[in-house]
């Protein structure tokens, strides 16, 4: 399965065929990936992608999960999805990462606004959370560019770097997102 986020991005669903690159990409901006994410020190070899991947597409075939390569150009310079997906209650959240020196350009933006359109029409959720880390400056201004409400603040939500941190909560309706003109 593939998105086209523009003329230059896409979404391509993780298949093995993604570990190396994925890898290599972690690999190269550890120090800096790791700072808001908790799983970058557990990634120390394709291997690790791979059984990731693995595992995302049995969690996709469950309907639970579902991740895609953020492919510019034709190289991989990050990741999407949408995870934590509640079939009961139709409820999903985004989360996504790309190698340092990619921001600032309005790709996860982009990338976001794929992944909202494909979580309400694909998926039919209804609501689609954003959480990011209380400091996490850039993360949050793309929620909040996105017109997510921020819902609060979960406190001591996630452990990273050997303490626990708060996380800002975003939020967005379907039917809020009906009206959404970006």
């Amino acid at each position: 399965m593939k998105i086209q986020v523009d003329e230059n991005i896409t979404l391509e669903f993780l298949q093995e065929i993604h570990a190396e690159s994925l890898f290599n990409v972690v690999y190269s901006n550890r120090e800096y990936l790791r700072e808001w994410l908790p799983w970058v020190d557990n990634m120390q070899t394709v291997a690790n992608f791979s059984h990731y991947i693995s595992d995302s597409k049995k969690r996709a075939a469950e309907k639970t999960d579902f991740g895609f390569a953020i492919i510019l150009d034709k190289n991989i310079i990050g990741r999407i999805g949408m995870h934590h997906i509640n079939q009961q209650n139709k409820i999903g959240e985004i989360g996504y990462w790309l190698a340092d020196g990619q921001q600032g350009k309005g790709i996860v933006t982009n990338c976001c606004m794929a992944m909202i359109k494909f979580g309400f029409t694909e998926l039919q959720l209804n609501r689609i959370e954003i959480k990011c880390g209380v400091g996490n400056h850039r993360s949050r201004a793309i929620a909040e560019k996105l017109k997510f409400r921020e819902e609060g603040i979960l406190r001591e939500a996630e452990w990273l770097n050997g303490k626990f941190i708060d996380l800002h909560l975003y939020a967005m309706l379907k039917e809020e997102w009906r009206r959404i003109k970006w």
